[in-house]
């Protein structure tokens, strides 16, 4: 009777641990477009996590504990942000992977920031979200828009010698920002914008914006926004056989606007982060994604791959899931990355990243310069 009590005691205390220890994991928040027009920014991010996490907990985890994603798809769109933001922090998330887009992002920071969770953005390049300083929680692995700005200004001023530019956008934080950035380092240059305008994102045509391009008489256009737009923008000015030079960002630079615009992307010029695919490490995580999924892994996959390790190894360099100890790791530590090695700013900017500047040449974006 004794021997049965002492079973039964010791199976009922497995069942009650058995759900504590499945609820003692590290839980990586991966938020982004997962679907949608803008699913080929977020679905590298979403792959890339999964494969960082594989690694770590084929070695024993974080901390001793196994690392569990929970994925949650924004569109990319503030709104939907927005709840899952509250999502992640209601599923008790430890820290959060995302978001993709500068407006989706900074629609969740709010909620991420009160319930003091470190978010690390691959992509989201808006300024405001680290120098503003209202969201100390914030960390990318990507450098801000008024560098992507500067390099798209000097390349058109110093390389394309230009002389008149239109300056247009989407009207989001990240489009908008970009371009605003871009009217102003071009105006410290004694230039002027021909034209400086907003378009509605998802709309069928933009030929109204064409021809405002188009007798402007700009030499290039500097467009911030994302690609669906810039593909209708860009093939719209070449079936008009408009030859104005097209130079966008990182919201463009991706195979996805090749892909729609077709032979119409040829010449287009975009910033993106500076090559780092044939460093060691960026070999093996492309290498990785192509045995994983059968392809090659698309935009922002090699700083998506850095923020997930710049986050676990981050929990684990301060030993604790602690906030302000994750905070702290972060800023005090170098990281080796896909991207290099790097570390982290008081604002949450990374150190040792840059863009470039590509064009497609070929069916393919190609750096030209710096």
């Amino acid at each position: 009777m004794k021997r049965f009590h002492i079973v039964f005691i010791t199976c009922v205390c497995m069942l009650c641990a058995g759900p504590a220890l499945a609820a003692d994991t590290i839980k990586l928040g991966v938020a982004g477009a997962h679907s949608g027009d803008l699913a080929s920014y977020g679905l590298p991010t979403l792959n890339a996590a999964k494969l960082v996490v594989g690694d770590m907990n084929a070695k024993g985890g974080v901390l001793g504990r196994k690392v569990e994603i929970l994925a949650e798809d924004d569109v990319c769109k503030p709104e939907v942000a927005a709840n899952v933001g509250s999502k992640l922090v209601s599923e008790k998330a430890t820290v959060v992977l995302g978001h993709i887009c500068s407006g989706a992002t900074k629609a969740a920071l709010s909620t991420y920031n009160e319930a003091r969770l470190v978010t690390m953005s691959p992509s989201a390049t808006n300024v405001d979200l680290t120098k503003s300083g209202e969201y100390p929680n914030f960390f990318r692995t990507i450098s801000p828009d008024d560098a992507q700005a500067l390099l798209e200004v000097n390349y058109a001023l110093n390389t394309l010698k230009v002389k008149k530019v239109a300056v247009i956008h989407d009207k989001g934080d990240y489009g908008k920002g970009l371009a605003e950035f871009a009217r102003d380092f071009l105006e410290k240059r004694g230039i002027k914008p021909v034209l400086f305008e907003g378009i509605t994102p998802g709309a069928v045509d933009y030929s109204a914006i064409v021809q405002k391009i188009k007798f402007s008489g700009a030499d290039a256009v500097i467009y911030g926004g994302y690609h669906p737009e810039a593909a209708k923008i860009v093939m719209g000015m070449r079936k008009k056989k408009m030859k104005t030079l097209f130079i966008s960002d990182d919201g463009v630079k991706d195979d996805t606007f090749i892909k729609v615009a077709g032979k119409y992307a040829e010449g287009v010029y975009a910033t993106g982060p500076i090559d780092t695919s044939k460093s060691p490490m960026a070999v093996a995580a492309i290498e990785q994604h192509k045995k994983a999924y059968g392809a090659e892994p698309g935009a922002f996959y090699l700083n998506a791959y850095a923020a997930a390790i710049c986050l676990l190894q981050g929990i684990e360099k301060a030993g604790s899931t602690d906030y302000a100890a994750v905070s702290k790791a972060l800023r005090t530590n170098w990281f080796d990355t896909p991207l290099g090695k790097i570390s982290f700013d008081e604002r949450g900017d990374a150190k040792g990243i840059g863009f470039a500047m590509y064009r497609v040449k070929n069916g393919k974006y190609v750096e030209v310069g710096k």
